[in-house]
């Protein structure tokens, strides 16, 4: 069965950690029902996130953050079939911004929509294989 897979990225409305749990334990719970793996990668100024699984479930899920008010500014940057997930064993994988991702100033300038999706998915490919070894 093809997976599809999504990544957005979103401005963060009134980050702190406890939204930050608060938005990984309701992902984590409902990715386990629809069979949805991904990792968010975040900081005060950008949530980078990308989903795995059945398209339709998929497409609902980013229904739903789009419609969330802890994010503004949501911008999908991929979506595509893929054979293979990044991210199998985690309901909800999340990062920091790695210091050789992008600053904040680059970030507020709109380096992210800009990139091409190759290197979007890059990020992750390198994330799900740092992470390979530790599973949630």
């Amino acid at each position: 069965m093809k997976n599809f897979q999504l990544i957005y990225w979103s401005q963060p409305f009134g980050y702190n950690l406890e939204i930050l749990s608060s938005i990984l334990t309701t992902s984590r719970v409902n990715n386990k029902k629809r069979n949805i793996t991904g990792a968010l990668i975040c900081r005060e100024d950008i949530f980078l996130q990308l989903l795995e699984g059945p398209k339709t479930d998929i497409e609902e899920t980013y229904g739903s953050i789009k419609r969330d008010d802890r994010h503004l500014n949501v911008q999908q940057l991929v979506d595509r079939n893929i054979d293979e997930r990044l991210f199998p064993a985690w309901a909800m994988k999340d990062d920091p911004v790695k210091t050789w991702m992008w600053s904040k100033e680059e970030v507020a300038k709109g380096i992210v929509g800009e990139l091409p999706q190759d290197e979007i998915v890059k990020v992750f490919e390198k994330l799900s294989k740092e992470s390979s070894i530790f599973k949630f």
